[in-house]
């Protein structure tokens, strides 16, 4: 038996473990600059998000609101230890830098976020220094999962103001699982074993598909892209809906697109893995010229070729007799 065989069975690595429940990882950090109108600029523009009481005070101050504030969502983004920080951290270790090196000995060397949970207590303005502290909320018994075996490491970060008041809670939960050991080739004198069949390819996860969004998959079927329009002030939406988000009615009908785009964002995924899919697998925001932006898959192009802004056209992917979903492949350069 190897020395991580023996850490995992070892009582006393899990005494040490649950050791860390409630303990400090990070102590209170201020941020390097308050909350300040260029950054909350910046964000919305790269969001798209246009609400204007972000960046207008008169607006701001129609809803009730003292002045402009900022997106929720912005709240990590005032915290971050920024780029210096990063390629020069401070000297010395933190309680996090420990609890990792926990987990590696046990075998826990790989990661991947599960999910996110924010509770926002009150909106931030303009001159709010923020600052957040992190603990562990809770280390979980070995669980196996697609990925591997592994934890849930559940911890909490605290977002407080200059007054020490909170403004912000998140759970931020990750598995730390040990990686599969990859295959060993059987020698070149072991005879081939007979083959067996072959399992069926799995299917893609099933969409959720509802009274308001079942004319998009039927139009799939029929390799139709339709974007829902608004009947009253013919406003298009996506993901469909039933209020028009401009002028509140609830009468509408559908265009169908063009299938030109461009990449508007995007993220390489490589974990978790399904077998459904082919990995490295790129997922894109692709926004179409008639303006609306869909998630989608992009095919016919490897992952360091794509780019911010390429042009996109659409594509069909008849996943299986039941399912066909729209993808996209980088537009055909024309000839000069």
């Amino acid at each position: 038996m190897t020395g991580r065989e023996d850490t995992r069975q070892d009582t006393g690595y899990e005494e040490r473990l649950r050791a860390f429940t409630g303990r400090e990882l990070r102590p209170l950090s201020p941020a390097q600059d308050p909350v300040n109108q260029p950054m909350i600029r910046h964000w919305t523009e790269a969001m798209g998000d246009t609400n204007p009481v972000y960046t207008d005070a008169g607006a701001a101050r129609a809803t009730g609101r003292g002045g402009v504030v900022a997106p929720a969502s912005m709240i990590q983004a005032w915290t971050m230890r920024g780029y210096a920080a990063t390629v020069s951290p401070p000297a010395g270790r933190d309680g996090f830098a420990e609890l990792v090196d926990l987990l590696d000995e046990g075998g826990y060397t790989s990661v991947v976020a599960t999910d996110s949970e924010f509770t926002f207590l009150r909106e931030l303005e303009p001159g709010d220094h923020v600052a957040v502290r992190e603990s562990v909320e809770s280390i979980s018994a070995e669980k196996r999962t697609g990925l591997g075996t592994g934890r849930f490491v559940t911890t909490l970060k605290t977002y407080t103001d200059q007054h020490g008041e909170t403004v912000a809670t998140q759970r931020w939960r990750t598995l730390r699982f040990r990686p599969a050991p990859a295959p060993v080739p059987e020698p070149a004198s072991v005879p081939e074993p007979v083959a067996e069949p072959r399992p069926a390819p799995a299917l893609r996860p099933r969409p959720a598909i509802n009274r308001d969004n079942a004319f998009f998959f039927d139009g799939a079927q029929q390799h139709r892209l339709l974007v829902q329009r608004c009947a009253a002030c013919s406003a298009l939406r996506h993901p469909p809906g039933p209020c028009c988000p401009e002028c509140n009615s609830l009468e509408w009908d559908t265009v169908e697109a063009s299938g030109r785009g461009h990449v508007y964002s995007y993220v390489v995924n490589h974990h978790p893995r399904h077998p459904a899919f082919d990995f490295p697998l790129v997922v894109a925001v692709v926004e179409l010229a008639e303006g609306t932006r869909l998630i989608t898959n992009l095919t016919g192009v490897a992952p360091d070729d794509v780019a911010i802004g390429m042009p996109v056209v659409l594509d069909w992917l008849d996943a299986d007799p039941e399912l066909t979903l729209p993808v996209f492949r980088p537009a055909p350069t024309e000839a000069p």
